[in-house]
Parts: structure tokens; C-alpha cells; sequence
């Protein structure tokens, strides 16, 4: 019996030993979490705000997560400041966000089939402008532009409001504001 507890105290002190020794060493665990431990502190903060200043605020859409105030943008800004400290890629937490948001989030968003619209709507856009501005001034050079009536204030008004007076002049008006 002495022999089963002597045996007993050396598997006990065995399994206590190897316990402290993959703790303090960490094992293979610990191993694989110093290999890929991920940035923290100023090289978290430039990495963040580097992937920040190319995601464009889907609230202010003129600015960029990193530059916007908005509840949204500093929401946007954790998450991707959160994937990075997790150990995740750039490539990765911006693919991230074009599959959560589409190619808009991106401020340079690449140029592809169903991005041609947020290229070359500005430009149709400028040139529908000028062409209507052109448009305009080459009719009023014609002479085609207001009729008369629009032209003499006069002539609108008497021709588009009732007579209600009943041939009788109106009464003059004698004050435009308030009694003191």
C-alpha cells in the first residue's frame, strides 16, 4: 500500500512539473502567439490610419474615415484599428469592407464594370452642365428667350390677375408697416 501511494506522490509531482513547465514555457501555444503577435502602439496607430485614409466616410462621402467625425466614421475607424491588432492584413480588412459596403467605401475604388458610374459620373454630369449652359446662351442670343410678357412686369400682372375692382381704381395705400 505504501508502494501504490509512493507511486501515486511521483505521477503527482511528474503531472505538477510538466503542468509548470508548459505554462512558463507556453508550449506550442505559446509558441504560435510570439510568431504572430500583433502590432501594437505607434505601428497599429500608422497602419490604421494609413488603411483609414483610404476608406472613404459613407456619411460625409467628401472625406475620409481618418479626417470624419461622424459617429459612423469613428465606428469604421475602430473596426478596422481592431482587425489590424487582431494580426489581420491590410488587403484583408479592406476586402473586409468593400464585402460589408461595396466599392463606394473605397476612395479610389478601381476602375471595373460596376464602378464606371462613381468614375464618369462627374464628368457626364459637367458636361450635361455646359452643355445646358451653352444651350441657353445661344438661345437668348437669338432672341428667344423670356416672352415679352414675362419682360414687362406690368403687362403680366394685367393680364393674369381677375379685374375684381369693377372698373373702380383701388384705393391708395396710405402706410406699408405697422402703426406706432
Amino acid at each position: 500500500m505504501r508502494e501504490r501511494r509512493r507511486l501515486g506522490v511521483r505521477w503527482g509531482v511528474v503531472c505538477a512539473l510538466v503542468w509548470v513547465l508548459v505554462g512558463a514555457w507556453g508550449g506550442p501555444w505559446g509558441v504560435a502567439q510570439a510568431n504572430t503577435a500583433p502590432p501594437s502602439g505607434p505601428e497599429l496607430e500608422a497602419r490604421t490610419n494609413r488603411l483609414a485614409a483610404e476608406l472613404r466616410c459613407l456619411v460625409c462621402q467628401n472625406q475620409t474615415i481618418a479626417d470624419s467625425q461622424v459617429e459612423l466614421a469613428v465606428q469604421l475607424k475602430r473596426e478596422v484599428r481592431e482587425q489590424l491588432a487582431r494580426g489581420e492584413s491590410e488587403a484583408a480588412v479592406r476586402d473586409f469592407m468593400v464585402q460589408r459596403y461595396g466599392d463606394f467605401v473605397l476612395y479610389r475604388p478601381p476602375w471595373r464594370e460596376g464602378t464606371l458610374a462613381l468614375w464618369l459620373g462627374p464628368l457626364f454630369l459637367l458636361l450635361a452642365g455646359l452643355g445646358g449652359l451653352l444651350w441657353h446662351l445661344r438661345e437668348r442670343a437669338r432672341g428667344l428667350g423670356a416672352p415679352d410678357s414675362l419682360n414687362n412686369p406690368d403687362s403680366a400682372f394685367d393680364s393674369a390677375w381677375p379685374d375684381d375692382t369693377d372698373g373702380q381704381p383701388l384705393p391708395p395705400r396710405t402706410s406699408t408697416g405697422p402703426k406706432p
